[in-house]
């Protein structure tokens, strides 16, 4: 009798370990593969969700999510970029440092004049200055065409002795050399003065620009500083 009693004891306490043990074996089935990081879902290309324990071939150009147990998003992961997707990114993004870097300057060039020049007063004598030199060599250069022309006078009172005749080979060099001459010189003039227009007309680019930032306007607020081809005054 004790013997049968002692194997039924023994008999339900194995069926109770089974019992525990297979409900331990049900709850790691429950457990998802990733050992608990999430839940991955997405709409794949046909609109439908897709989930899984672990990232959805089908969305890796879709953004997925992870979620918790509890259904809160736990991470965002974006899509997977193509080659060409991200060459335009990076594209994209040179674009912007280098507008990044253009703003940054024309702040430089403002703030640049704002020093420079504090009141109209210091910008009308630095247009001042610059065009002196400018008109000071103007003048040496029709000083020198009025010299060339007077050596040209007797020059031209000899050739008269030569009416119908080769003039003698040291006269026509005198004169050819004064005629390649007096053409330096004019087309000197010609570009000094083209000067003197450049620089007045960077001077009232510059005042017109400067009367707004005396007005209050915020470094690089303007634009992009204009610019006269022929003189490179960068700031």
């Amino acid at each position: 009798m004790r013997a049968t009693v002692g194997m039924a004891s023994w008999l339900s306490a194995a069926a109770t370990g089974m019992l525990l043990s297979a409900a331990s074996q049900g709850t790691w089935a429950a457990e998802p593969r990733n050992g608990g990081a999430g839940i991955f879902t997405c709409i794949d290309a046909r609109g439908n969700r897709l989930t899984s324990d672990r990232p959805i071939p089908e969305c890796v150009a879709r953004e997925q999510r992870v979620l918790n147990r509890d259904g809160s998003v736990q991470r965002i992961i974006p899509p997977t970029l193509t080659a060409e997707e991200r060459a335009d990114m990076e594209a994209a993004e040179m674009r912007r440092a280098a507008q990044r870097k253009a703003h940054q300057d024309i702040v430089r060039r403002d703030r640049t004049l704002l020093q420079r020049y504090p009141d109209e007063d210091a910008h009308a004598k630095a247009r001042a200055a610059a065009l002196d030199s400018v008109r000071a060599s103007v003048k040496l250069s029709e000083a020198r065409l009025q010299d060339l022309s007077a050596e040209r006078k007797p020059l031209l009172a000899e050739t008269e002795f030569y009416v119908g005749k080769p003039l003698p080979t040291a006269l026509k060099q005198q004169l050819d050399a004064n005629d390649a001459a007096t053409e330096a010189q004019r087309s000197l003039v010609h570009n000094q003065q083209a000067e003197i227009g450049r620089i007045n007309t960077v001077y009232d680019i510059e005042l017109a620009r400067l009367k707004k930032l005396w007005a209050g306007a915020a470094a690089g607020s303007l634009g992009p500083l204009e610019t006269v081809s022929g003189i490179g005054r960068a700031p």
